[in-house]
């Protein structure tokens, strides 16, 4: 017995022994590099769900000459914006006298600065009618009434997101119907005019069918933009990675070969960049981004070997190529409705010169704000937590302008709970954050 009981013991702490040892193999291999931060805190904000923090936000945080600015939703469902000086951690609020419906997870908050300096926000929809309003003054806070843009296509309004163009113009995009059935409106704000035209108000045609779940970036050759098709209300049914380009400011678009699309685009018609076939827990609305020669990069994670994980679609020399990453061990299966709780984030994506970066969360990592990097003339990537604390269900966003203009990297942060097909969490407010980082971590 004795002999027996001794076996036994050998047995557990050889495991214990050889799980520390890959432990140990995993943290090296991932990196320790430690990134400095500064933080600023700017209030409490709604937590017993995603709302402040999913990823279709575009843009939580935004920059313009020299002004920071940001909106969330406070413990009582008011929506609050914020403004600070860059460099400066201390915030100027209002609570303006709109709320959301907090409750759901889709009911975001969208903001973009114009030209001129006027606050945008589009907040509270979920197949419902636009609610838009803007800024009474140049770099102010307060809100005038709400308003239509058009007129048209605005009473079933999903997923509203902002774009700054080079030439100053404002994209708007969202869906308009439901989920496996919508179609995506997009509309162009003229500062001279102040006025909002009609752009495509049928651009991605799910013909009563299936719906576009896009992701898109601005570039300076012009407006990149990638999609999933979804053919019904159950997340497995994403399917295949599509994309297209225009170089008008959204009028006309043309696939990667310089094919011109004819409009609307169909699932027939679309150009594939990564075929995904249903059933894959393949993610949508995620990111993508562009390199200094204006090389289209995706992000998003599907299963094609046994675990979701983290992957990189881009172009290169006319051809689709695909980054592989290996962050995530332990597998799960994607599919359902509503919002999901998810062990992974939707990631972000930045280029920069050499170096390509993914902004995420997982729960194997404490559910921490993580960036991965890479060279990519190497693709050996390493990992680095960006806080030391949990961040919850929050997914990433950035402030994509000063990104852009200054290669800064300033990130909206607030602890969140979401509990899957669009539950509550019963959770004590927290604090939404601005984290910047001092320094991007390099390989050479």
């Amino acid at each position: 017995m004795m002999f027996n009981y001794l076996r036994k013991e050998f047995n557990r702490k050889a495991i214990i022994y050889q799980s520390l040892i890959v432990l140990m193999i995993l943290f090296c291999t991932n990196g320790t590099a430690q990134l400095k931060t500064n933080e600023s805190e700017i209030g409490l904000g709604w937590s017993n769900n995603s709302v402040n923090t999913v990823i279709f936000r575009n843009s939580a945080l935004t920059s313009f000459k020299n002004w920071q600015f940001t909106g969330y939703y406070n413990p009582d469902g008011k929506m609050v914006l914020a403004k600070r000086k860059l460099n400066s951690n201390q915030w100027q609020t209002i609570i303006t006298p709109y709320n959301g419906n907090v409750k759901d997870a889709h009911n975001s908050i969208s903001i973009a600065i114009d030209a001129d300096g006027f606050l945008h926000v589009s907040w509270d929809q979920h197949d419902t009618r636009l609610r838009y309003a803007k800024s009474k003054m140049p770099f102010g806070l307060e809100l005038g009434e709400e308003q239509s843009m058009t007129g048209y296509d605005e009473t079933k309004v999903t997923y509203p997101e902002f774009h700054n163009l080079p030439n100053g113009k404002l994209l708007f995009c969202y869906r308009s119907g439901a989920s496996g059935r919508g179609n995506m409106i997009m509309k162009s704000y003229d500062v001279k005019t102040q006025k909002w035209t009609s752009l495509q108000n049928n651009l991605l045609d799910g013909e009563n069918q299936r719906s576009a779940y896009w992701q898109i970036c601005v570039g300076k050759k012009g407006i990149y933009m990638s999609w999933v098709w979804r053919e019904s209300w159950d997340v497995s049914t994403n399917n295949d990675i599509c994309y297209a380009f225009s170089t008008d400011g959204g009028q006309t678009w043309e696939k990667s070969t310089g094919e011109k699309y004819g409009l609307p685009i169909t699932k027939t018609s679309a150009e594939i960049a990564w075929k995904v076939p249903q059933e894959s827990s393949l993610i949508n609305q995620t990111s993508m981004t562009v390199d200094d020669v204006d090389n289209p990069y995706i992000a998003s994670y599907w299963d094609d070997n046994g675990v979701p994980e983290y992957k990189v679609v881009y172009l290169k020399k006319g051809k689709w190529n695909k980054i592989d990453t290996d962050f995530h061990i332990n597998p799960f299966v994607l599919g359902g409705g509503g919002t999901k709780k998810i062990p992974i984030s939707r990631p972000e994506i930045l280029v920069n010169k050499s170096m390509l970066y993914l902004l995420f969360r997982d729960e194997e990592r404490a559910n921490k704000i993580t960036l991965g990097y890479t060279n990519l003339d190497k693709k050996q990537w390493k990992v680095t937590d960006v806080t030391d604390y949990s961040v919850g269900q929050w997914e990433p966003n950035f402030d994509k302008e000063l990104w852009n203009d200054k290669g800064k990297l300033h990130i909206f942060s607030q602890n969140v709970s979401q509990a899957d097909g669009e539950g509550l969490a019963n959770v004590v407010p927290q604090p939404v954050r601005i984290i910047e980082l001092k320094k991007l971590l390099i390989i050479k």
